[in-house]
């Protein structure tokens, strides 16, 4: 009977043992820190919105995503109404991200940069500066951008 006892300390101590290592094995690991990666992101919203791609935007738009913009809150959709409804007027937009200041930690990525763009018509097109930033998370395997914030410079930087 001992031996059973002792059999069942030894079992009970081994299925602890193995739970907590599973617990520390379920802890999701830091996505790689590619400061390029945030980057590419926000140029994939820039090349989605400038073709109307819904599918691109929702694989790179978080669900609960939002921006300030012209001096508004936009959710998701109404961005994408906004640019669908210049594009149908025969508007044109560039959007480009230059000098990008990126900052990783663990899952959660932030980013600044500035966006020399240009808005036209059959007219022509204006340069336009804009600063930026946007807040971005990792999940499902990709950053998804949850914030996005445009300020229109007055005058050249």
């Amino acid at each position: 009977m001992a031996w059973g006892r002792a059999n069942c300390v030894g079992a009970m101590a081994a299925l602890a043992l193995s739970a907590s290592a599973a617990i520390v094995r379920a802890e999701p690991a830091c996505p790689s820190s590619s400061a390029a990666a945030v980057a590419d992101t926000i140029r994939e919203i820039f090349a989605a919105l400038s073709v109307d791609d819904d599918a691109g935007l929702t694989r790179v738009l978080a669900p609960d995503f939002y921006a300030f913009d012209a001096g508004r809150r936009f959710d998701g959709p109404a961005l994408v109404a906004l640019v669908k409804s210049a594009h149908k007027a025969g508007k044109t937009l560039v959007w480009t991200v230059n000098e990008p200041d990126v900052h990783i930690a663990c899952d959660r990525a932030w980013i600044a940069y500035v966006n020399r763009g240009s808005v036209g018509d059959a007219a022509g097109s204006q340069p336009v500066i804009w600063q930026e930033s946007a807040n971005l998370r990792f999940e499902d395997g990709r950053w998804r951008i949850e914030f996005l914030h445009s300020n229109r410079v007055t005058q050249a930087p």
